[in-house]
């Protein structure tokens, strides 16, 4: 220990103050536990709130608004041209930002949780130094420690000849495209995974040009084809281009442009071999924040991919830590690490609680929506897992008539012996908001009987659950006569 260094000492640590640290530190307060909360941010929140899923999602509904707007005119309603204001724009999502963050420090002080800004380190398993600008560090002793370090966006730093254009102002991450400082009249965006096509729908929506570059031979790689094929085929008309099965070869910045170029499949002539764009954004996934950390003081265990390994309890293979969160595993989503937290804390307090959930919901926010929880078509035939699919159109749904938005459809995935709900799909206007039913009769348990029997408001768009099941049943019953 440093002559002169401070010296906390808690019950609990909670490293990360995300979605998953805040929300463990507060149950562990009300649990009795002493607790303190570490994270390098001063805004608690972590990336979710800061730069992630808040940010996107407040600037999502701004897109949403402009398309809305355009999609008046097929109901008679016609607007003009909008006036976007991006000074205005951000100032918006910046004050959203600012008044949930807020209302996280108000709950911690109402909690008794202490809250602590500066970069932890582990020393062992029983303590951790704390870096702070421009003050003196902490040293804080332990029983028991929760690791919530999230996540990072992944670089590629062989795409660029010259290393320093890696730090670009023309080059961007999810990070600092949810900024908007400006809006580039041509973007280039490298993936198209949910973060890149969400942002890309942003930046069109605001005025870029935007082509998509995505290595496999479809978007969104492991979401069902049928799930994607409504959301492409709007894409197809909102960005510039799409080049499916395509490869940055190189990306260089010069003369105040983004000079790419592009390795097309063999024999595709419409794919050109060099653009040519005033930004890129790199969005090709994240990766875990388990180094920096001081974890090789430790006896927490790492696996190859970076994330820490952990039980159902979210126990590590250090007796002393826990973690929760991204730094933890697939699936990377604020709602997994909101669970998680809750089970860690519950763990260290004495309770009987594990990740034992059947289904984590995933949700790309795109126009449209596409949401799914449970096994997947894709997934069941990788791992030969006998499974049916019953599909309902929007374009059979009363809602969706009304809202002047048929461009969806929901399905049911299901047991073929037992009619258990395995898996449910859905694209289309609010999938996000939709999934939580079926998220709900997957933990149940339940079977297309209950979800055929179960009565929805009408007219509604969560009729196409009650409608998919209904026309699973129907097929049954048919096969069952021929029989």
């Amino acid at each position: 220990m440093v002559v002169g260094e401070m010296v906390e000492q808690v019950d609990l640590v909670v490293v990360g103050g995300g979605p998953g640290g805040y929300t463990a530190a507060l149950r562990a307060a009300e649990l009795g536990i002493k607790t303190m909360m570490i994270d390098e941010q001063p805004r608690p929140g972590g990336v979710c709130l800061n730069m992630g899923c808040i940010p996107s999602k407040a600037l999502l509904h701004a897109a949403e608004v402009i398309e809305l707007a355009r999609h008046a005119k097929k109901i008679g309603i016609e607007f003009g041209d909008p006036k976007i204001n991006v000074k205005e724009l951000v100032a918006w999502k910046d004050d959203v930002l600012e008044k949930l963050s807020q209302g996280i420090v108000g709950m911690c002080k109402s909690a008794k949780v202490d809250r602590l800004i500066g970069r932890a380190n582990f020393a062992d398993s029983r303590s951790l130094r704390v870096e702070r600008e421009g003050e003196s560090a902490v040293r804080v002793k332990f029983k028991h420690a929760i690791l919530a370090t999230g996540s990072s966006p992944t670089k590629l730093p062989m795409l660029f000849a010259n290393k320093d254009d890696m730090n670009s102002d023309l080059v961007m991450d999810s990070t600092s495209a949810l900024k908007v400082d400006g809006v580039p009249k041509k973007l280039l965006v490298v993936g198209g995974g949910y973060i890149g096509l969400e942002l890309g729908s942003v930046y069109a929506a605001l005025g870029s040009e935007v082509t998509v570059v995505e290595m496999t031979d479809g978007l969104l790689p492991g979401c069902d084809r049928d799930l994607v094929r409504p959301l492409q085929t709007k894409l197809a008309t909102t960005f510039k281009n799409i080049f499916l099965d395509t490869k940055v070869q190189s990306l260089e910045v010069k003369d105040k442009a983004v000079h790419a170029k592009f390795g097309p499949p063999e024999g595709n002539k419409d794919i050109p071999t060099s653009m040519e764009f005033d930004k890129v954004l790199i969005s090709v996934g994240r990766r875990p924040n388990s180094e920096g950390v001081g974890l090789e003081n430790t006896e927490v265990e790492i696996d190859k991919q970076g994330f820490v390994v952990i039980d159902e309890h979210c126990r590590t293979t250090d007796k002393r830590i826990l973690a929760i969160g991204d730094v933890s595993g697939q699936p990377m989503l604020a709602h997994r690490a909101i669970r998680q937290a809750f089970i860690a804390a519950e763990v260290l307090a004495g309770k009987s609680s594990q990740f034992d959930n059947r289904a984590i919901p995933a949700v790309v926010f795109t126009e449209p929506e596409i949401a799914w929880c449970g096994i997947t078509e894709t997934e069941a035939k990788e791992k030969g897992v006998k499974v049916v699919a019953a599909r309902f159109p929007w374009s059979a749904s009363g809602r969706a008539m009304t809202i002047a938005d048929t461009n969806g459809s929901t399905k049911v995935i299901y047991d073929p012996e037992s009619h258990r709900v395995l898996g449910v799909g859905i694209v289309g206007p609010r999938a996000g908001d939709l999934i939580a039913e079926a998220v709900l009769a997957m933990e149940m348990g339940a079977c297309l009987e209950d979800l055929a029997a179960t009565i929805h408001a009408h007219p509604t768009l969560s009729e196409t659950i009650n409608e998919a099941a209904l026309t699973a049943l129907a097929r049954i019953e048919r096969q069952a006569v021929k029989v």
